[in-house]
């Protein structure tokens, strides 16, 4: 069963002004609506049997509203949409609003830097990886170049290896390749740290001999196959990556067992 690692949806009220905002901000066309039914449609045309869904909190005041959202979805969707809880390094109380998300069921959380205007090397960021280490929760987190805010990454490779020292957060998984437009960087700071790399918007971006370079480097095993929907086509990616020069046993990896194991993990 393929599993896509990470894919987002909006509430049915603001999905139609979120995706527009995020088209112009980003100048990237969304391929589905941003609802939870287009992407279970999308899902079913593919032949994805599971996508995390990867809520942002881009505030702290919006703690509440998005995590009762999520939990929703996943019930609502009898965990075919998996969420993850969403949080803000800014949020009061860090560690009892983790144990809160734990307590609710949500086996990781997603971390956005650009969007949370937060550098990652950042005190709270650094305080919820430890925190959520301890409670054995996966940690989503973007890393490198995000288009809609193109003059500063606010998740460098580098930066990402100093975190990494500091904390060593437990299964952490950085999104597009460990920083996305930063591949050389990746493969300075970050190939054989223990963290995931998910495929996330990476497909025609990154060189294909690159990223097979970086999956024999870093390992099949710590891979996750990822889309970044609705920004990016679920099809068109899975056929992208049928492609590539893999053996079928990296590519089952990749697609499903590794995901199966790290959620069996949280």
């Amino acid at each position: 069963m393929t599993i896509d690692f990470h894919t987002h949806i909006f509430p049915e009220k603001i999905v139609e002004r979120t995706i527009s905002f995020l088209e112009q901000q980003c100048g990237e066309k969304a391929h589905l609506s941003g609802t939870y039914e287009s992407l279970l449609e999308s899902m079913e045309k593919s032949g994805i049997g599971r996508s995390i869904v990867l809520p942002v909190v881009t505030k702290p005041s919006q703690f509440d509203s998005i995590n009762r959202f999520a939990m929703e979805v996943t019930e609502k969707t009898g965990g075919k949409l998996l969420s993850f809880g969403g949080i803000h390094p800014a949020c009061d109380h860090l560690k009892e609003r983790l144990q809160e998300l734990k307590r609710n069921g949500f086996q990781g959380i997603k971390l956005h830097p650009d969007y949370q205007e937060t550098r990652f090397d950042d005190p709270g960021y650094l305080k919820i990886l430890d925190y959520a280490s301890e409670l054995g929760m996966i940690i989503s987190v973007h890393a490198g170049l995000d288009p809609g805010y193109p003059d500063f990454v606010h998740a460098t490779p580098a930066m990402i290896r100093d975190v990494i020292q500091q904390v060593h957060p437990q299964k952490l998984i950085l999104a597009h390749m460990g920083g996305f437009m930063r591949w050389d960087e990746v493969e300075e700071c970050l190939i054989g740290e223990d963290v995931w790399l998910d495929t996330a918007a990476c497909f025609t971006k990154i060189p294909d001999v690159q990223f097979l370079r970086i999956v024999s480097e870093h390992g099949a095993d710590r891979i996750l196959f990822a889309t970044d929907s609705p920004w990016a086509g679920q099809s068109e990616f899975l056929r992208y990556f049928q492609g590539l020069d893999l053996s079928s046993e990296d590519k089952e990896n990749i697609l499903w067992k590794n995901a199966e194991k790290l959620l069996k993990s949280a």
